[in-house]
């Protein structure tokens, strides 16, 4: 078997066959392999008139496929199953060839992998993939590390394959070395939970206190996906919500269970920040919902606790009270990309990746989950200003929020007289307070922390570190 395949793919559950058939059908030569050798047979009878395929039943096959250097992408589940892979695979490769992790794995273990093969010439990409089975066929958002050199190799491909933007651009470019495309794809999935609880937790409010039904809510949302709101989400949200489910006849919303579940990525991101030390409240908020949900027992011993109910507002006040919702959800949002940009700031410069917060922008404006029309104006916002410390702080956004604040603050208060749960609208509210406040209560933490366990603090007239002798007369000492 002579070296022919532009690009191999291992690994051919949903998301690895339809990248194979993404591959295939923008004109590459794709050599595919499974350990189970009849997903291979499978795909290329099935989808073999889509593109030129070579089967390869042995990882010795499917190395001698590649053509130099070689190109292999893995799409295993990630942890040990894709450490195992690499096992097998990176013996039979050459100096210059490149290994790609297209899985959710954790950035750690990308820089782990990619220091061990750097040592035998080898490049390791960790490659984030965003779009789902859909985007794998039709074209994802794709964020890859590693090298310069494997980018150069394995970019013009990933160009190809790539959804494309309105503007033509494919939504793919080199993050950064080594862990840093896995670590844009974490933030991105932290991101994402947040959006998806705050879009929850608006359609809770509207149910709940304006008194629409699924219907109305989905008709709501179509409104606002024409709109600033225009997204992914939001789209997809108003499709779920118009479904009736066949066997009852009720709202699809209404049979299914209120139990969130989730995969670890926006685990990752809440835990990689507090490493970092940056505040995430609102992506944190939305992994604990998620986790609330899921502990039903918790729940049931605590629904007899004392608290209003919602009162539905009748029709003119419930159409106002909507309005107010698309504000605060708009405002909230903002947020939420805002902390996770900051993540990314912070990881770039922690682990000296020099990300361009621009291009990520960039290449989420479609084929991935949030996609949002208002990312342009995101990468706009950085190209015009690549310090920019907090999307906060750019003019149009911060002109925008503030006209939104009124009725943010509404919604919010409205929710808790009323009792209905909104930790995303709420986060987003303290975190934007939280940054516009003159003086925090983190003076009187200080005082605290000084007094039990004399950690210092420092004062507002001079410079220097200091103490307070709290027994006795209470003298200060300078600490350094």
């Amino acid at each position: 078997m002579s070296g022919t395949a532009q690009i191999g793919i291992t690994g051919l559950a949903v998301m690895g066959r339809n990248l194979a058939r993404n591959f295939a059908r923008n004109g590459f030569t794709v050599a595919v392999h499974n350990r189970t050798t009849a997903k291979t047979d499978a795909l290329v009878e099935e989808f073999g008139d889509e593109g030129s395929f070579v089967a390869a039943r042995t990882p010795q096959e499917f190395v001698a496929a590649l053509e130099r250097p070689r190109r292999l992408v893995i799409m295993v589940k990630a942890g040990d199953p894709t450490d195992a892979v690499i096992q097998e695979f990176a013996p039979l490769l050459e100096e210059g060839d490149v290994i790609i992790d297209g899985g959710n794995a954790h950035f750690e273990d990308t820089r782990r992998r990619e220091r061990k093969l750097r040592e035998r010439g080898v490049h390791f990409v960790g490659v984030g993939i965003s779009g789902g089975e859909e985007g794998a066929l039709n074209g994802p958002s794709i964020m890859p590390g590693g090298s310069s050199q494997s980018y150069e190799s394995l970019g013009p491909l990933l160009e190809k394959i790539a959804a494309k933007a309105k503007d033509g651009a494919p939504c793919t470019t080199h993050i950064g070395p080594d862990g840093a495309g896995h670590f844009v794809k974490m933030v991105h999935n932290g991101i994402e939970y947040a959006d998806m609880q705050l879009i929850a937790e608006a359609y809770d409010l509207l149910r709940k206190v304006a008194g629409y039904s699924p219907a109305k809510i989905a008709e709501t949302f179509r409104g606002w996906n024409t709109g600033r709101l225009d997204s992914y989400l939001i789209e997809i949200t108003a499709e779920v919500l118009a479904h009736t489910d066949a066997a009852t006849g009720k709202p699809f919303v209404d049979i299914v269970q209120d139990r969130a579940e989730q995969k670890g990525t926006g685990r990752w991101t809440v835990q990689i920040a507090l490493d970092l030390g940056v505040p995430v409240s609102g992506i944190a908020e939305a992994v604990f919902a998620r986790s609330l949900s899921g502990h039903a027992d918790l729940r049931e011993a605590a629904k007899d606790l004392a608290g209003p109910s919602a009162t539905v507002l009748d029709a003119s006040a419930g159409a106002a009270f909507a309005d107010r919702v698309e504000q605060a959800l708009y405002a909230s949002k903002i947020v939420s990309y805002t902390q996770g940009f900051h993540q990314i700031r912070a990881g770039s410069e922690a682990y000296d990746w020099n990300i361009d917060l621009g291009a990520v922008a960039a290449i989420w404006r479609a084929g991935c989950i949030i996609r949002a029309a208002f990312l342009d104006r995101i990468r706009a916002a950085y190209d015009t200003r690549p310090d920019l410390l907090s999307l906060l702080s750019d003019e149009q956004f911060a002109t925008e929020i503030g006209a939104a604040q009124d009725d943010w603050r509404a919604v919010v208060a409205e929710a808790v007289r009323q009792g209905v749960p909104t930790p995303g609208f709420a986060a987003a509210l303290s975190y934007y307070d939280g940054l516009r406040a003159d003086r925090l209560p983190a003076a009187l933490t200080q005082g605290q922390r000084d007094f039990f366990g004399a950690h210092t603090y420092r004062r507002t007239d001079r410079e220097g570190s200091f103490h307070t002798l709290w027994g006795g007369d209470r003298s200060e000492v300078k600490a350094g």
